[in-house]
Protein backbone atom coordinates (compact mmCIF):
# COMPACT_ATOMS: atom_id res chain seq x y z
CA UNK A 1 0.00 0.00 0.00
CA UNK A 2 2.70 2.49 0.96
CA UNK A 3 4.60 1.86 -2.27
CA UNK A 4 1.55 2.23 -4.46
CA UNK A 5 0.47 5.42 -2.71
CA UNK A 6 3.99 6.79 -2.88
CA UNK A 7 4.27 6.18 -6.59
CA UNK A 8 0.93 7.82 -7.35
CA UNK A 9 1.73 10.74 -5.03
CA UNK A 10 5.00 11.38 -6.79
CA UNK A 11 3.35 11.03 -10.18
CA UNK A 12 1.05 13.83 -9.09
CA UNK A 13 3.95 16.00 -7.91
CA UNK A 14 6.26 15.20 -10.82
CA UNK A 15 4.18 14.57 -13.91
CA UNK A 16 7.07 14.20 -16.35
CA UNK A 17 9.96 11.78 -16.55
CA UNK A 18 9.40 9.86 -13.29
CA UNK A 19 9.86 6.09 -13.30
CA UNK A 20 7.17 4.69 -11.00
CA UNK A 21 9.03 1.41 -10.58
CA UNK A 22 12.11 2.95 -8.97
CA UNK A 23 10.73 4.45 -5.79
CA UNK A 24 12.95 3.13 -2.96
CA UNK A 25 11.07 1.60 -0.04
CA UNK A 26 12.61 0.35 3.18
CA UNK A 27 11.72 -2.22 5.79
CA UNK A 28 10.68 0.71 7.99
CA UNK A 29 8.02 1.57 5.43
CA UNK A 30 6.67 -1.90 4.65
CA UNK A 31 6.47 -3.45 8.10
CA UNK A 32 2.68 -2.81 8.53
CA UNK A 33 2.11 -5.36 5.75
CA UNK A 34 4.48 -8.00 7.09
CA UNK A 35 3.44 -10.98 9.21
CA UNK A 36 4.94 -13.97 10.91
CA UNK A 37 2.41 -16.65 10.06
CA UNK A 38 -0.93 -15.34 11.26
CA UNK A 39 0.52 -12.59 13.44
CA UNK A 40 1.68 -9.09 12.48
CA UNK A 41 5.42 -8.71 13.00
CA UNK A 42 6.34 -7.55 16.53
CA UNK A 43 7.46 -4.19 15.17
CA UNK A 44 3.84 -3.24 14.51
CA UNK A 45 2.78 -3.90 18.09
CA UNK A 46 5.86 -2.18 19.47
CA UNK A 47 5.16 0.87 17.33
CA UNK A 48 1.49 0.97 18.38
CA UNK A 49 2.28 0.68 22.09
CA UNK A 50 5.01 3.29 21.93
CA UNK A 51 3.53 5.70 19.40
CA UNK A 52 -0.02 4.94 18.14
CA UNK A 53 0.28 7.79 15.64
CA UNK A 54 3.75 7.68 14.11
CA UNK A 55 5.52 9.06 11.08
CA UNK A 56 5.91 6.55 8.28
CA UNK A 57 9.24 7.12 6.55
CA UNK A 58 8.84 7.70 2.84
CA UNK A 59 11.46 9.06 0.43
CA UNK A 60 11.67 12.47 -1.20
CA UNK A 61 10.25 14.35 1.75
CA UNK A 62 6.76 12.87 1.49
CA UNK A 63 4.79 13.24 4.73
CA UNK A 64 2.93 10.12 5.79
CA UNK A 65 1.56 8.80 9.07
CA UNK A 66 0.83 5.32 10.35
CA UNK A 67 -2.11 5.14 12.76
CA UNK A 68 -2.06 1.85 14.67
CA UNK A 69 -3.82 2.58 17.98
CA UNK A 70 -7.46 1.49 18.19
CA UNK A 71 -8.94 4.77 19.44
CA UNK A 72 -6.79 6.80 17.07
CA UNK A 73 -7.77 4.57 14.14
CA UNK A 74 -11.46 5.06 14.87
CA UNK A 75 -10.92 8.82 15.06
CA UNK A 76 -9.40 8.88 11.56
CA UNK A 77 -11.85 6.46 10.00
CA UNK A 78 -14.88 8.37 11.27
CA UNK A 79 -13.69 11.87 10.34
CA UNK A 80 -14.79 12.64 6.78
CA UNK A 81 -14.53 16.38 7.44
CA UNK A 82 -10.78 16.30 8.04
CA UNK A 83 -9.85 13.39 5.77
CA UNK A 84 -10.54 12.59 2.13
CA UNK A 85 -10.67 9.19 0.41
CA UNK A 86 -11.16 10.58 -3.07
CA UNK A 87 -9.18 8.81 -5.79
CA UNK A 88 -8.08 12.13 -7.28
CA UNK A 89 -5.75 12.57 -4.31
CA UNK A 90 -3.63 9.78 -5.80
CA UNK A 91 -3.54 11.05 -9.36
CA UNK A 92 -4.00 14.80 -9.03
CA UNK A 93 -4.42 16.98 -12.09
CA UNK A 94 -2.87 14.31 -14.31
CA UNK A 95 -6.03 12.31 -13.81
CA UNK A 96 -6.72 8.75 -14.88
CA UNK A 97 -9.07 7.34 -17.47
CA UNK A 98 -12.53 6.26 -16.35
CA UNK A 99 -11.73 2.60 -16.92
CA UNK A 100 -8.85 2.77 -14.41
CA UNK A 101 -10.59 4.79 -11.71
CA UNK A 102 -11.77 2.12 -9.25
CA UNK A 103 -14.77 4.23 -8.28
CA UNK A 104 -17.13 2.64 -5.78
CA UNK A 105 -17.48 3.63 -2.15
CA UNK A 106 -13.90 3.22 -0.97
CA UNK A 107 -12.43 5.99 -3.11
CA UNK A 108 -15.31 8.47 -2.85
CA UNK A 109 -16.12 11.33 -0.48
CA UNK A 110 -19.48 12.78 0.48
CA UNK A 111 -21.74 13.82 -1.14
CA UNK A 112 -21.01 11.26 -3.92
CA UNK A 113 -20.24 8.58 -1.34
CA UNK A 114 -23.44 9.36 0.57
CA UNK A 115 -25.56 9.12 -2.57
CA UNK A 116 -24.00 5.80 -3.69
CA UNK A 117 -24.22 4.25 -0.25
CA UNK A 118 -27.86 5.27 0.03
CA UNK A 119 -28.52 3.37 -3.20
CA UNK A 120 -26.68 0.23 -2.04
CA UNK A 121 -27.63 0.09 1.66
CA UNK A 122 -31.17 -1.30 1.17
CA UNK A 123 -29.69 -4.28 -0.65
CA UNK A 124 -27.48 -5.14 2.32
CA UNK A 125 -30.01 -5.13 5.14
CA UNK A 126 -30.41 -8.43 6.93
CA UNK A 127 -33.95 -8.69 5.57
CA UNK A 128 -32.74 -8.48 1.96
CA UNK A 129 -29.67 -10.64 2.57
CA UNK A 130 -31.71 -13.37 4.27
CA UNK A 131 -32.94 -14.41 0.83
CA UNK A 132 -29.39 -15.57 0.11
CA UNK A 133 -29.15 -17.86 3.17
CA UNK A 134 -30.42 -21.03 1.45
CA UNK A 135 -28.14 -20.38 -1.53
CA UNK A 136 -25.10 -19.79 0.68
CA UNK A 137 -25.76 -23.04 2.53
CA UNK A 138 -26.19 -24.86 -0.78
CA UNK A 139 -22.91 -23.44 -2.11
CA UNK A 140 -21.05 -24.50 1.04
CA UNK A 141 -22.42 -28.03 0.75
CA UNK A 142 -21.44 -28.20 -2.92
CA UNK A 143 -17.87 -27.18 -2.05
CA UNK A 144 -17.71 -29.78 0.71
CA UNK A 145 -18.75 -32.38 -1.86
CA UNK A 146 -16.01 -31.07 -4.15
CA UNK A 147 -13.44 -31.51 -1.37
CA UNK A 148 -14.58 -35.09 -0.85
CA UNK A 149 -14.49 -35.85 -4.56
CA UNK A 150 -11.01 -34.37 -4.94
CA UNK A 151 -9.67 -36.37 -2.00
CA UNK A 152 -11.19 -39.59 -3.33
CA UNK A 153 -9.83 -38.90 -6.81
CA UNK A 154 -6.25 -38.19 -5.77
CA UNK A 155 -6.01 -40.32 -2.66
CA UNK A 156 -4.02 -37.53 -1.04
CA UNK A 157 -4.45 -34.10 0.53
CA UNK A 158 -6.73 -31.44 -0.92
CA UNK A 159 -6.20 -27.70 -1.09
CA UNK A 160 -8.75 -26.04 1.15
CA UNK A 161 -7.90 -22.58 -0.20
CA UNK A 162 -8.67 -23.19 -3.87
CA UNK A 163 -11.30 -25.93 -3.64
CA UNK A 164 -13.32 -24.49 -0.74
CA UNK A 165 -12.38 -20.97 0.38
CA UNK A 166 -12.27 -19.17 -2.97
CA UNK A 167 -15.34 -20.64 -4.71
CA UNK A 168 -17.73 -19.81 -1.85
CA UNK A 169 -17.56 -15.99 -2.04
CA UNK A 170 -17.12 -16.16 -5.82
CA UNK A 171 -20.42 -17.96 -6.23
CA UNK A 172 -22.20 -15.88 -3.61
CA UNK A 173 -21.17 -12.55 -5.15
CA UNK A 174 -21.99 -13.68 -8.67
CA UNK A 175 -25.38 -14.68 -7.29
CA UNK A 176 -25.79 -11.33 -5.55
CA UNK A 177 -24.81 -9.20 -8.52
CA UNK A 178 -26.47 -11.35 -11.14
CA UNK A 179 -23.38 -11.87 -13.32
CA UNK A 180 -22.24 -15.05 -15.11
CA UNK A 181 -20.45 -17.49 -12.84
CA UNK A 182 -18.30 -18.81 -15.69
CA UNK A 183 -16.15 -15.67 -15.33
CA UNK A 184 -15.22 -16.53 -11.72
CA UNK A 185 -11.61 -17.56 -12.42
CA UNK A 186 -10.85 -14.30 -14.22
CA UNK A 187 -12.30 -12.19 -11.43
CA UNK A 188 -10.31 -14.07 -8.83
CA UNK A 189 -7.16 -13.22 -10.78
CA UNK A 190 -8.09 -9.56 -11.13
CA UNK A 191 -9.05 -9.28 -7.48
CA UNK A 192 -5.73 -10.69 -6.31
CA UNK A 193 -3.70 -8.61 -8.78
CA UNK A 194 -4.94 -5.26 -7.53
CA UNK A 195 -3.89 -6.04 -3.97
CA UNK A 196 -0.44 -7.43 -4.82
CA UNK A 197 2.29 -4.85 -4.22
CA UNK A 198 4.96 -6.97 -5.92
CA UNK A 199 3.19 -6.37 -9.25
CA UNK A 200 3.40 -2.59 -8.90
CA UNK A 201 0.98 0.28 -9.42
CA UNK A 202 0.55 -0.13 -13.18
CA UNK A 203 -0.44 -3.80 -12.84
CA UNK A 204 -2.91 -2.91 -10.09
CA UNK A 205 -4.57 -0.25 -12.23
CA UNK A 206 -4.54 -2.64 -15.17
CA UNK A 207 -6.49 -5.20 -13.14
CA UNK A 208 -8.97 -2.49 -12.18
CA UNK A 209 -9.32 -1.52 -15.83
CA UNK A 210 -10.01 -5.09 -16.98
CA UNK A 211 -12.59 -5.62 -14.28
CA UNK A 212 -14.38 -2.33 -14.90
CA UNK A 213 -14.42 -2.84 -18.66
CA UNK A 214 -16.12 -6.22 -18.25
CA UNK A 215 -18.58 -4.93 -15.66
CA UNK A 216 -19.42 -1.96 -17.86
CA UNK A 217 -20.57 -4.42 -20.52
CA UNK A 218 -22.62 -6.30 -17.92
CA UNK A 219 -24.24 -3.03 -16.82
CA UNK A 220 -25.15 -2.16 -20.41
CA UNK A 221 -26.86 -5.54 -20.76
CA UNK A 222 -28.71 -4.96 -17.50
CA UNK A 223 -29.92 -1.61 -18.85
CA UNK A 224 -31.44 -3.44 -21.81
CA UNK A 225 -32.90 -6.32 -19.80
CA UNK A 226 -32.69 -5.92 -15.99
CA UNK A 227 -32.34 -9.16 -14.08
CA UNK A 228 -33.25 -9.94 -10.47
CA UNK A 229 -29.69 -9.47 -9.13
CA UNK A 230 -28.42 -6.33 -7.43
CA UNK A 231 -27.40 -4.64 -10.69
CA UNK A 232 -30.77 -5.24 -12.28
CA UNK A 233 -32.59 -4.02 -9.19
CA UNK A 234 -30.59 -0.77 -9.10
CA UNK A 235 -31.27 -0.19 -12.78
CA UNK A 236 -34.99 -0.72 -12.23
CA UNK A 237 -35.23 1.42 -9.11
CA UNK A 238 -32.83 4.26 -9.96
CA UNK A 239 -32.58 4.30 -13.76
CA UNK A 240 -30.36 7.04 -15.16
CA UNK A 241 -29.68 8.52 -11.71
CA UNK A 242 -26.71 6.13 -11.72
CA UNK A 243 -24.61 6.15 -14.88
CA UNK A 244 -23.00 3.03 -16.32
CA UNK A 245 -19.44 3.68 -15.13
CA UNK A 246 -20.64 4.58 -11.66
CA UNK A 247 -22.68 1.38 -11.41
CA UNK A 248 -19.77 -0.65 -12.77
CA UNK A 249 -17.56 0.92 -10.08
CA UNK A 250 -20.06 -0.03 -7.38
CA UNK A 251 -20.19 -3.60 -8.66
CA UNK A 252 -16.40 -3.79 -8.90
CA UNK A 253 -16.02 -2.59 -5.33
CA UNK A 254 -18.49 -5.18 -4.08
CA UNK A 255 -16.93 -7.96 -6.15
CA UNK A 256 -13.34 -7.38 -5.11
CA UNK A 257 -14.14 -6.25 -1.58
CA UNK A 258 -16.22 -9.33 -0.89
CA UNK A 259 -14.19 -11.90 -2.81
CA UNK A 260 -10.56 -11.61 -1.75
CA UNK A 261 -11.38 -10.71 1.85
CA UNK A 262 -13.92 -13.46 2.49
CA UNK A 263 -11.86 -16.11 0.71
CA UNK A 264 -8.85 -15.21 2.84
CA UNK A 265 -10.96 -15.28 5.99
CA UNK A 266 -12.42 -18.71 5.19
CA UNK A 267 -8.98 -20.21 4.57
CA UNK A 268 -7.15 -18.53 7.46
CA UNK A 269 -10.05 -19.18 9.82
CA UNK A 270 -9.91 -22.86 8.91
CA UNK A 271 -6.20 -22.80 9.70
CA UNK A 272 -6.97 -21.28 13.10
CA UNK A 273 -9.41 -24.11 13.81
CA UNK A 274 -6.89 -26.74 12.70
CA UNK A 275 -4.31 -25.27 15.07
CA UNK A 276 -6.75 -24.96 17.99
CA UNK A 277 -8.48 -28.27 18.85
CA UNK A 278 -10.66 -26.62 21.51
CA UNK A 279 -11.97 -24.06 19.04
CA UNK A 280 -12.49 -26.82 16.45
CA UNK A 281 -14.58 -28.80 18.96
CA UNK A 282 -16.52 -25.70 20.03
CA UNK A 283 -17.58 -24.89 16.46
CA UNK A 284 -18.35 -28.57 15.83
CA UNK A 285 -20.54 -29.02 18.91
CA UNK A 286 -22.14 -25.69 19.78
CA UNK A 287 -24.23 -23.66 17.33
CA UNK A 288 -24.53 -20.84 19.86
CA UNK A 289 -20.74 -20.42 19.95
CA UNK A 290 -20.23 -19.94 16.21
CA UNK A 291 -21.08 -16.23 16.14
CA UNK A 292 -18.55 -15.44 18.88
CA UNK A 293 -15.83 -17.53 17.26
CA UNK A 294 -16.37 -15.74 13.94
CA UNK A 295 -16.06 -12.32 15.59
CA UNK A 296 -12.86 -13.31 17.34
CA UNK A 297 -11.45 -14.66 14.07
CA UNK A 298 -12.29 -11.38 12.36
CA UNK A 299 -10.47 -9.45 15.08
CA UNK A 300 -7.50 -11.77 15.34
CA UNK A 301 -6.91 -12.21 11.62
CA UNK A 302 -7.99 -8.76 10.30
CA UNK A 303 -7.15 -9.82 6.77
CA UNK A 304 -7.52 -6.29 5.37
CA UNK A 305 -4.32 -5.05 6.92
CA UNK A 306 -4.48 -1.35 5.99
CA UNK A 307 -7.54 0.79 5.28
CA UNK A 308 -8.01 2.89 2.16
CA UNK A 309 -5.54 5.78 2.33
CA UNK A 310 -6.75 9.04 3.79
CA UNK A 311 -5.51 12.50 2.84
CA UNK A 312 -5.75 15.31 5.37
CA UNK A 313 -7.92 18.17 4.12
CA UNK A 314 -6.75 20.41 6.96
CA UNK A 315 -4.48 20.39 9.99
CA UNK A 316 -5.98 17.96 12.51
CA UNK A 317 -5.05 16.53 15.91
CA UNK A 318 -5.07 12.73 16.17
CA UNK A 319 -3.87 11.41 19.50
CA UNK A 320 -1.00 13.62 20.53
CA UNK A 321 0.13 14.41 16.97
CA UNK A 322 -0.73 17.17 14.52
CA UNK A 323 -1.33 15.87 11.02
CA UNK A 324 -0.85 18.64 8.47
CA UNK A 325 -3.07 19.39 5.52
CA UNK A 326 -2.04 17.25 2.54
CA UNK A 327 -0.41 14.51 4.61
CA UNK A 328 -1.08 10.86 3.75
CA UNK A 329 -2.58 8.78 6.58
CA UNK A 330 -2.52 4.97 6.64
CA UNK A 331 -4.61 3.22 9.25
CA UNK A 332 -3.27 -0.17 10.31
CA UNK A 333 -6.40 -2.21 10.95
CA UNK A 334 -4.37 -5.27 11.94
CA UNK A 335 -2.41 -3.18 14.45
CA UNK A 336 -5.51 -1.52 15.89
CA UNK A 337 -7.26 -4.88 16.35
CA UNK A 338 -4.41 -6.15 18.52
CA UNK A 339 -4.57 -3.04 20.78
CA UNK A 340 -4.65 -3.88 24.48
CA UNK A 341 -7.71 -1.67 24.95
CA UNK A 342 -9.78 -4.46 23.36
CA UNK A 343 -9.05 -6.93 26.17
CA UNK A 344 -6.39 -9.13 27.66
CA UNK A 345 -3.78 -10.96 25.58
CA UNK A 346 -5.05 -9.53 22.30
CA UNK A 347 -2.09 -11.00 20.43
CA UNK A 348 -3.69 -14.43 20.91
CA UNK A 349 -6.82 -16.06 19.53
CA UNK A 350 -9.35 -16.85 22.25
CA UNK A 351 -12.43 -18.66 20.91
CA UNK A 352 -14.57 -17.67 23.89
CA UNK A 353 -13.46 -14.03 24.06
CA UNK A 354 -16.30 -11.55 24.50
CA UNK A 355 -17.12 -9.65 21.33
CA UNK A 356 -15.03 -6.54 20.84
CA UNK A 357 -15.36 -3.39 18.76
CA UNK A 358 -12.88 -4.66 16.16
CA UNK A 359 -12.14 -2.79 12.96
CA UNK A 360 -11.90 -5.76 10.59
CA UNK A 361 -14.67 -4.20 8.49
CA UNK A 362 -13.45 -0.66 9.01
CA UNK A 363 -15.41 2.04 10.82
CA UNK A 364 -17.53 5.09 10.12
CA UNK A 365 -19.16 5.96 6.82
CA UNK A 366 -16.65 3.82 4.90
CA UNK A 367 -17.28 0.69 6.97
CA UNK A 368 -17.64 -2.30 4.64
CA UNK A 369 -21.20 -2.32 3.35
CA UNK A 370 -21.02 -6.09 2.83
CA UNK A 371 -19.99 -6.88 6.41
CA UNK A 372 -23.15 -8.84 7.22
CA UNK A 373 -22.92 -10.84 4.00
CA UNK A 374 -19.34 -11.78 4.89
CA UNK A 375 -20.43 -12.85 8.36
CA UNK A 376 -23.19 -14.99 6.87
CA UNK A 377 -20.69 -16.82 4.68
CA UNK A 378 -18.26 -17.43 7.55
CA UNK A 379 -20.99 -18.61 9.92
CA UNK A 380 -22.11 -21.09 7.28
CA UNK A 381 -18.66 -22.29 6.19
CA UNK A 382 -16.86 -23.06 9.45
CA UNK A 383 -19.38 -25.34 11.21
CA UNK A 384 -20.28 -27.14 7.98
CA UNK A 385 -16.59 -27.81 7.30
CA UNK A 386 -15.69 -29.23 10.71
CA UNK A 387 -18.89 -31.26 10.96
CA UNK A 388 -18.45 -32.86 7.55
CA UNK A 389 -14.78 -33.61 8.22
CA UNK A 390 -14.32 -33.92 12.00
CA UNK A 391 -10.92 -35.61 11.58
CA UNK A 392 -9.52 -33.07 9.13
CA UNK A 393 -5.85 -32.17 9.72
CA UNK A 394 -3.05 -30.24 8.10
CA UNK A 395 -1.08 -32.19 5.50
CA UNK A 396 2.09 -30.15 6.07
CA UNK A 397 3.82 -28.56 9.02
CA UNK A 398 2.50 -25.03 9.71
CA UNK A 399 5.91 -23.51 8.94
CA UNK A 400 5.75 -25.00 5.42
CA UNK A 401 2.70 -22.95 4.47
CA UNK A 402 3.18 -20.06 2.05
CA UNK A 403 1.43 -16.81 2.90
CA UNK A 404 0.84 -13.83 0.66
CA UNK A 405 3.64 -11.29 1.10
CA UNK A 406 3.17 -7.52 1.18
CA UNK A 407 -0.47 -7.73 0.20
CA UNK A 408 -3.09 -5.35 1.54
CA UNK A 409 -5.36 -8.40 1.96
CA UNK A 410 -3.45 -11.11 3.81
CA UNK A 411 -3.95 -14.74 2.86
CA UNK A 412 -2.50 -18.22 2.55
CA UNK A 413 -1.64 -19.40 -0.96
CA UNK A 414 -2.59 -23.03 -0.40
CA UNK A 415 -3.87 -24.96 2.60
CA UNK A 416 -3.34 -28.70 2.03
CA UNK A 417 -5.36 -30.90 4.39
CA UNK A 418 -6.21 -34.54 4.89
CA UNK A 419 -9.95 -34.94 5.33
CA UNK A 420 -9.80 -38.23 7.26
Amino acid sequence: MAGWIGRKYLARKQKQGFDLSKMPLSEKTLFPLKRDGLDPVPQLGDTRDREPVSKLPLPFGMRAWLVSGHDEAKAVLSDVKSFSNDFSNLVGDAGVSADKDPGGLGFADPPDHTRMRKILTPEFTMRRLSRLTPRIEEIVEQRLDALREEADRTGGPVDLTNVFAWPIPSLVICELLGIPYEDRDEFERLSTARFDLFAGADASLGAVSESLTYLHEIVKKQRESPGDGLLGMIVQEHGDKVDDWELAGMADGLLTGGLETTASMVALGALVLLRDPEAFALVHDDDSAVDGVVEEMLRYLTVVQVAFPRFAREDVEIGDKTIASGDIVLVSLSGADRDGSLGEDTESFEATREKSAHLAFGHGVHRCIGAELGRMELRAAYPALVRRFPHMRLAVEPEELTFRELSIVYGVETLPVYLD
